[in-house]
Formats: C-alpha cells, structure tokens, sequence
C-alpha cells in the first residue's frame, strides 16, 4: 500500500502500527514510535517532527530526503537502512547511543543536535554538516570526514591519523579535539 500527501499527528504507532509500505510527502508531527519496526518501509520527501523514535528498528527502510526535527532517536542503527538513496537531515534532534557504521552519509546535515556516544566508524561524512552539535563521546575511526563543516560542533575527539580529514573544517576551540590523544596540555593564554 501507498500513502500520499498525509499529516499524521500524536499517534501511537506501538499501538497501531503503519500499514503502508511506502510514504510519500507525508508529514508526522509528535508522533510515537518507540520501538516500533519500520523494517522495509520507504519514506520519501517525508518530515518527522517532535517524534519518538527511540529504538526503532530500521532494517532495509529507506529515507530519501527526509527531514528530522525535534525528534527524540536513541540507540538506532542507521547501518541497516537501505543504502540506496539514502539521504536526510536532522535539527535539534537527540541521537545519542545511534550508530552511523560504515553508512554513507555524504552531505549530511546535522544541526543543534546532541549526538553523543554515537558510532561513526567507516562512515563516509564527506561535505556533512555538524553545525552547533554535541558530539561528546562520539566515535571517529577510519572515518571520512573530507570537506566536512565542524566549526560549530563541539566535545569531539578524533584521531586524524586514523580518519581522513582532509579540507575538513575546524574551529580553532575544537583543534584540542584532534589534539587529546597526543596527552599535552592546551593553554587559551596569550
């Protein structure tokens, strides 16, 4: 079944899931999803908003051009998204305990939101966007950041020797991020 062109707003989907297999231009504002299984569904040019969708299970669903906002998204596993295509953004959403692993998330934009304890292992970031995001605790290894935009971003800590960071964007209060496995100490003192 296909679904077009529809608001969903506060409902329950542990109580009700959903039924269609494909979602398009569909909006879905304060719904509730947590730990429901939206393994398999596609969503394209759809918007979450104010949503709990912690735990979800996400196998082989497809996001294409999907919007996050305001949404609570604890512990999912975006590495069992269907790759193809896959392509949304997230503003002032909680992803802590999610892993990106080996995703391919070129373009990304990831904006006031708190992403901590996240696993960004193998994951391709090439041109993403970390503006005004908690990344405490966030794991970079063998990771692509290049032309990546990390100005704003804030408690990362990453190795460059093991992720390529070429063109990335830092600002100068993140260098001690990139600096902190070398155990020397960063004075602000001119």
């Amino acid at each position: 079944m296909y679904i077009e062109d529809q608001v969903f707003q506060n409902m329950d989907f542990t109580q009700n899931p959903l039924t269609a297999e494909e979602y398009e231009n569909c909006n879905f504002v304060n719904c509730h999803f947590y730990g429901v299984s939206l393994s398999g569904i596609k969503f394209l040019d759809c918007t979450f908003t104010g949503c709990d969708l912690c735990l979800v299970k996400l196998l082989k669903a497809s996001f294409k051009e999907v919007a996050f906002k305001d949404c609570k998204m604890l512990g999912l596993h975006f590495e069992d998204c269907n790759e193809f295509g896959l392509l949304f953004s997230f503003n002032s959403c909680i992803l802590n305990h999610c892993s990106f692993y080996r995703t391919k998330l070129k373009s990304t934009v990831f904006k006031n939101s708190k992403i901590q304890e996240a696993d960004f292992t193998e994951c391709d970031l090439s041109l993403a966007v970390f503006d005004h995001c908690d990344l405490a605790g966030a794991t970079f290894e063998n990771t692509i950041l290049e032309k990546a935009d990390l100005r704003t971003a804030f408690n990362y800590i990453m190795q460059p020797e093991i992720n390529r960071i070429k063109k990335a964007r830092f600002a100068l209060t993140g260098l001690a991020g990139l600096l902190q496995h070398y155990d020397i100490e960063i004075d602000n003192a001119s």
